[in-house]
């Protein structure tokens, strides 16, 4: 594996611990007992949407999500490029990622399939230098998992049918692997506006996820000027989640900023969601 395949942290020590054992224990803390109760009822888990904020923020919505999941041999994880940097759909098809807890391979022969099968997507590892959103997961996955791959896509476009097409691609994928694969959709809710604001802004685009709807979901977005910086990647996943067979989702948990820092002025919001 040549140097420049290798993809190293770029928040850690400021999202999550840079020390292992410091960032082992926030794990520890934000996932929680796994109960076989709670991953019984997730058995049939397709996708999920997962909070990128610092730990501190919304590791606990996270961690409520990750804790309930099925450990799955590979992973489709779908993040916004808040940065612009690099190709607009970005794979990174080779190589690997380094956290503080090691480093996790990328799976290259499905990130081949699926940039066959959405031809939007150009290969770029660029494109995730700097981006956080999709860094920050993968500590949860390496606590709760332990051995896994990935294929990682940055998503720096907003229109439905680029959208619409790589979910359809992220399907294709899914469904002609040889092992099971979960699709992971990284995004914050909407940012910025007061507590009360951003639950009522929050909850419109709750709605549309929940009833399965991407479509709907895209459109409230721009309709309730709803400042929610991965919808790109819950859409896509949606997409993806309904071709795949998806029958419900399910609010794990709902935070805002404010439940942690007190200040209600201006917060972000955090949504947990599991698409069986």
């Amino acid at each position: 594996m040549y140097a420049q395949e290798v993809r190293r942290p770029v928040v850690a020590g400021r999202f999550y611990p840079s020390d292992p054992e410091a960032l082992l224990q926030d794990l520890e803390k934000y996932t929680g007992p796994r109960t076989r109760a709670a991953e019984e009822s997730f058995a049939a888990a397709i996708g999920c949407i997962v909070p990128h904020a610092g730990y501190m923020y919304s590791g606990h919505v996270a961690g409520a999500v990750y804790r309930r999941l099925p450990a799955r041999p590979s992973y489709v994880i779908l993040a916004p490029n808040h940065f612009g940097r690099g190709a607009p759909l970005a794979l990174m098809p080779r190589g690997a990622w380094l956290t503080p807890l090691g480093a996790v391979p990328i799976d290259s022969p499905m990130a081949q399939v699926l940039g066959q099968s959405c031809h939007l997507l150009t290969e770029d590892a660029q494109a995730h230098q700097e981006e956080h959103s999709l860094e920050v997961q993968l500590p949860f996955l390496q606590y709760m998992v332990k051995e896994f791959s990935f294929v990682p896509v940055s998503i720096g476009l907003g229109g439905y049918a680029a959208l619409e097409s790589l979910g359809r691609g992220v399907a294709q994928t899914v469904n002609g692997a040889s092992k099971p694969v979960l699709i992971v959709a990284s995004s914050d809710m909407n940012h910025y506006e007061p507590d009360d604001v951003t639950r009522v802004k929050d909850r419109k685009a709750v709605d549309q996820i929940l009833a399965l709807d991407p479509q709907g979901l895209y459109d409230v977005i721009r309709r309730e000027d709803i400042s929610m910086c991965g919808y790109g990647p819950v859409v896509a996943m949606l997409v993806a989640a309904k071709e795949l067979g998806a029958q419900r989702a399910e609010l794990v948990k709902y935070a805002t900023s404010a439940d942690v820092s007190g200040d209600r002025s201006a917060v972000v919001g955090y949504a947990g969601i599991v698409i069986s």
